[in-house]
């Protein structure tokens, strides 16, 4: 069976707005503009999207798991009603100070997508707004997007650019639209890079 096309993306400041308090229900789970059609328009052209998002505010106690999965029903419904979906969402529920595997900067989140889907991670697109998510997708071997929205967006453009001196590979859009546009006129041109 051949392994499907897949996309890893982060949640929070990817495809809903990045909230410094958490998003707590499913009311707070606010998408960005235009981020539910690009999930959509790259499901259309055959891509897989999950999420592998740091949510360690449970760990922390200021989410739980039902507040979690609500969103996440809420986040899947708004999806469907514009043609994308997302396969699967995988999480770090561990506050920072655990230092635990999965936490983004560590790659075991993604480890844990390549296992569940059986693909080879240098061939998955890995998309973030933080520095912390160019380091996850290195670590892990995946091909690296910045876009700027979320924490990318509240930055000086130097700051940004120390992000991307630090992640060389790393391709950065204005957010996650221009990635879906990017990626889609990579396939219809394989010999024009990543």
């Amino acid at each position: 069976m051949q392994a499907p096309k897949l996309i890893i993306i982060g949640r929070d400041g990817i495809l809903n707005r990045f909230r410094e308090d958490h998003v707590k229900e499913p009311s707070e789970w606010e998408p960005l503009p235009g981020a539910l059609e690009a999930v959509a328009k790259l499901n259309h052209a055959g891509w897989h999207v999950v999420i592998a998002t740091n949510q360690g505010g449970i760990g922390r106690g200021l989410v739980d798991m039902s507040a979690l999965n609500a969103v996440h029903v809420h986040m899947m419904k708004l999806l469907a009603a514009k043609g994308g979906r997302i396969d699967a969402v995988f999480f770090c529920p561990h506050p920072a100070h655990e230092h635990c595997e999965c936490r983004k900067t560590a790659p075991g989140l993604m480890h844990e997508i390549a296992s569940r889907y059986g693909v080879d991670l240098k061939n998955v697109p890995m998309v973030g707004d933080t520095p912390r998510d160019l380091e996850a997708a290195l670590a892990a071997g995946c091909p690296p997007h910045l876009v700027r929205t979320g924490r990318a967006g509240r930055v000086q453009p130097e700051e940004v650019a120390q992000w991307l001196a630090a992640a060389p590979g790393a391709l950065v859009h204005d957010d996650l639209m221009a990635f879906a546009h990017h990626l889609l006129e990579r396939d219809a041109n394989p010999r024009t890079g990543h």
